[in-house]
């Protein structure tokens, strides 16, 4: 017996020792390899530092969302900006405790091992610190090796950081479906608002994605969402963050989810402006600074503006189709001539997966007679008169291909000896050839490219009736020169932008003037563009009832058709056509073009009280007598003391250009702007000059710089 009472007790002293080896073991073993993966893990000082990838947002001057441009949908908010109905949300969904551990939570490790043990419903185990460790250091591979360095991970970032530190960038960095990654871009997602504004029941359901986002989305499936959105509130009140009956009215509340909004570009508001503003903002800082770098970019466009600028033009060419003219496309661009500010661009007749190209930007067509300006604003502003006269007869040039390019009017007719404010009026070819001649066309590329055409121009005579490619945006800005008094200020689309942290890194809201012209001269071309509206190429259909000033442009065969024009504050520049250059049936810049820009002008400034242009007195002097018994303008020291024509100028005849030799051949020219049956007004008196002292409205003088 005692014998027995022996044998056991060695047996059980040798079991205990063997289990106590083994205990040590496996102790050993598990801190081997706890030490293995403590000495391979990431550094978590590295957290301080992290930026994830943020969105740009793009604002229209009004401060509503143009866009967001991301390979994240991301916009970080610090935790002070998270409203605590959004944070007790999450952490009552994700991690009750996470205010008590420190990293990793035991108790919630035995629950949820009882819960799958017992086949209850699956408990979650990761605390938020796990969680965020996870995404910013790891991956989801599921093994025990990740599992263990989540948690050593999760305890060293709660040495090191704050609960609010760890809870903030948790909230910023998780995925919350529907291509949105944390809470303020979700909250714009769902709900067309910021974290800040949500309610209890948006914050429970946005609580309820995380862990499912394809699934839980409200996009995807709406009835899991709201099941996930009760499941939360439940929690909430578990863990003392609200009272059941806030949770059942929560539940009952409206949600105000946002319509699903399309993805890519047809999700932006007024896709034409915003992916040039885009363009621009990768030229000037990089694609990845742009998808991102969170970029706040402020902009300059007028929605009201641009719903009016799309109207316009969609009812252009529904017109230009009804009446037959056979043009399916048309642009226009708006700028404030002052601030150099576009309010407004569309460029196309629709935007859509299938049209998503910006003709007022990306396309060079020829400008026809609306390029004339450039010509007459060279010859004005050194020293000929408006009141010039030249020979409107027959003139060839040779051209290096041994043929002749003979110049002609639409009406094929000549109107002899007239003024060059008569010829702009009624958009005579030869005397704009002529005068081109006489100017040199260095100088009128010169004029051009610096009042803000930035397409390449070549140097032949045929430039002088615009063969040369421009962009609707280039006419914009070249005739805004002219609006804004001879000063030129770069179009822009910005008005401010900033850093993800709020510095700014653009500031276009005091643009830099370049004095191109005089104030002088800006006037005389405007108030001879006045005439071409009030009784020349662009009457009846330009006439707005207020002072505007504009400019006809038809290209031969009718391929492109062009009205540009300005009154004191609003420029505006439209083309109409076809994107195969498929002629149209006799379309005149005239028509269908003035008619969009008399169209879109009248809405646009229904709210600006009409004023006339300034009059710079000091630069101008008035003479009496002249243009058909009215009076004319001439900058100061080049009026005339008697009278008030000059001599005809002395290249008029037939042959004249039968000794010039220009190597480059012609390209096709316009013909023309002469409207068949053009009903022209008779010639009237010109209006009188305005007050010396600039008229009111909300174009600022602005000071001349060079």
């Amino acid at each position: 017996m005692a014998k027995r009472k022996r044998k056991r007790g060695r047996f059980w002293r040798g079991l205990l020792v063997f289990t106590m080896m083994a205990v040590l073991f496996a102790i050993g073993s598990i801190a081997g390899m706890v030490a293995s993966y403590a000495r391979n893990l990431p550094d978590i000082s590295r957290m301080a530092d992290y930026q994830p990838a943020s969105s740009t947002r793009i604002f229209a001057r009004d401060g509503s969302l143009l866009a967001a441009v991301y390979k994240e949908n991301r916009v970080w908010v610090p935790i002070a900006q998270i409203p605590p109905i959004v944070r007790d949300a999450f952490v009552a969904n994700e991690d009750h405790n996470f205010y008590r551990h420190h990293g990793v939570d035991f108790s919630s490790i035995v629950r949820a091992a009882y819960a799958d043990l017992t086949h209850q419903q699956f408990q979650g185990a990761s605390t938020i610190t796990q969680q965020l460790a996870r995404r910013l250091f790891l991956n989801d591979q599921v093994s025990m090796s990740r599992k263990v360095q989540e948690a050593l991970l999760a305890i060293e970032i709660e040495r090191y950081y704050t609960k609010d530190e760890i809870l903030e960038r948790y909230l910023n960095i998780i995925y919350l479906g529907a291509g949105a990654y944390g809470v303020d871009a979700a909250a714009h997602t769902y709900f067309g608002r910021s974290v800040d504004k949500l309610t209890l029941p948006q914050a429970a359901m946005l609580a309820g994605i995380v862990a499912a986002p394809s699934d839980y989305s409200p996009f995807a499936n709406y009835t899991l969402a709201r099941d996930r959105q009760r499941h939360v509130l439940e929690r909430m009140v578990e863990s003392g963050y609200i009272g059941a009956a806030e949770a059942d009215a929560a539940y009952d509340a409206p949600l105000e989810l946002t319509p699903e909004r399309p993805t890519g570009l047809q999700g932006y508001r007024y896709p034409y402006f915003t992916t040039y503003a885009i363009a621009q903002l990768e030229q000037l800082f990089g694609t990845n600074v742009v998808e991102e770098g969170g970029l706040q970019v402020y902009t300059t466009l007028d929605a009201r503006m641009q719903q009016l600028a799309q109207e316009a033009v969609t009812w252009g060419v529904r017109t230009a189709v009804a009446e037959g003219i056979g043009a399916h496309q048309a642009a226009l661009v708006a700028l404030r001539p002052s601030t150099g500010e576009i309010l407004a661009m569309v460029g196309g007749a629709g935007f859509s997966l299938h049209n998503q190209f910006n003709r007022a930007w990306q396309a060079r067509r020829q400008p026809g007679s609306s390029f004339k300006i450039y010509d007459y604003t060279a010859a004005i502003d050194n020293g000929i008169s408006a009141a010039t006269v030249i020979d409107d007869t027959r003139v060839s040039y040779p051209m290096g291909d041994g043929t002749d390019w003979t110049p002609m009017d639409d009406d094929n007719s000549y109107m002899g000896a007239i003024t060059l404010r008569e010829a702009l009026t009624l958009s005579r070819n030869i005397v704009a050839v002529k005068l081109a001649e006489r100017v040199g066309l260095d100088r009128i590329i010169d004029y051009a490219h610096r009042m803000g055409v930035t397409s390449p121009l070549e140097a032949n005579l045929s430039l002088a009736l615009g063969s040369s490619g421009v962009t609707v945006l280039d006419q914009a800005a070249g005739y805004a020169t002219l609006a804004n008094q001879g000063l030129h200020v770069d179009p822009t689309a910005f008005r401010m932008v900033k850093d993800s942290v709020g510095r700014i890194v653009l500031d276009d809201r005091f643009p830099q003037a370049t004095d191109v012209v005089s104030a002088g001269t800006a006037f005389i071309i405007t108030s001879m563009l006045e005439d071409v509206i009030k009784r020349g190429t662009g009457y009846p259909n330009a006439v707005i009832g207020r002072p505007a000033a504009g400019k006809t442009g038809t290209t031969s065969s009718f391929r492109d058709a062009w009205f540009v024009g300005y009154a004191p504050d609003l420029v505006a520049a439209v083309w109409l056509g076809n994107d195969d250059y498929t002629p149209m049936v006799e379309s005149y810049g005239g028509n269908v073009p003035a008619r969009i820009w008399a169209r879109f002008m009248k809405a646009a400034l229904a709210g600006t009280p009409p004023h006339d242009f300034p009059y710079p007195s000091d630069e101008i002097a008035k003479v009496a007598g002249c243009s058909r018994g009215g009076y004319e303008y001439y900058l100061k020291g080049t009026e005339p003391q008697t009278g008030c024509g000059g001599p005809i100028e002395a290249y008029g005849s037939e042959n004249e250009g039968a000794e010039r030799d220009f190597a480059q051949p012609q390209p096709t020219v316009p013909a023309g702007d002469a409207s068949p049956p053009a009903t022209i007004p008779p010639p009237s008196e010109l209006p009188s000059a305005p007050a010396d002292a600039p008229s009111p409205g909300d174009t600022p003088t602005p000071q001349r710089r060079r």
